[in-house]
């Protein structure tokens, strides 16, 4: 049996990571998902133990001091984290696992294991990334800025990445993201950078 690999799918808030990672694992039944812990409360319908695994500061502390956490991370004002046992236990399997996760997680999970692959996504621009902000309506007009202020920082961090990914159409970028997977790489790890030159230059331009 060959041992699993980790792959990593990170974005700023609002490009569509989660819908990327969820339409990936609806094609491919055999990905397999660490689901995190966080501190944060549940949105909507999220279930304890399915999205995430709720719980509370003292726990999450816990957890940091007895070394449980491959990789953990302070986002947007919550914790998020993902517990070491369950990943070993699922490339002991021989699974792949897939992380839906921010650019402080990916970066851990990185050192601590060099071999995962870590995939970074783009919006096609400024104004298509605004405007999906704007249209989970879940977020006031002070906290779309908040998170595009820190998406700046996001995108910076996303030039350590493996590759880059631009989710403009959803079907193409699962198949982008099938062809990295199975190790069919197309683009290379140049491939979007002026993109991403852009992005940061118009987002800059946009909150000064």
């Amino acid at each position: 049996m060959r041992a699993g690999r980790l792959i990593v799918v990170s974005a700023p808030s609002g490009v569509g990571k989660s819908t990327v990672c969820q339409r990936l694992r609806d094609r491919h039944a055999e990905l397999a998902i660490s689901v995190s812990f966080t501190t944060r409360c549940p949105r909507g319908r999220e279930r304890d133990g399915v999205e995430y695994h709720f719980v509370e500061e003292a726990t999450f502390d816990r957890m940091i001091a007895a070394g449980a956490f491959l990789e953990w991370a302070d986002v947007h004002g919550a914790r998020y984290g993902t517990a070491r046992e369950d990943v070993e236990r699922l490339l002991a399997d021989g699974k792949d696992v897939l992380f839906d996760i921010d650019v402080q997680g990916g970066r851990q999970i990185k050192s601590a294991r060099p071999d995962a692959l870590l995939v970074f996504l783009l919006p096609p621009s400024v104004e298509e990334w605004v405007r999906r902000l704007r249209g989970r309506a879940t977020e006031t007009p002070d906290e779309i800025e908040r998170r595009l202020r820190a998406g700046v920082q996001e995108l910076e961090a996303g030039r350590r990445y493996d590759r880059l990914v631009v989710n403009g159409d959803l079907d193409s970028t699962i198949e982008e993201l099938e062809d990295l997977c199975c190790g069919e790489d197309r683009s290379g790890p140049a491939a979007h950078t002026a993109l991403l030159d852009g992005l940061l230059f118009e987002a800059r331009r946009m909150l000064s």
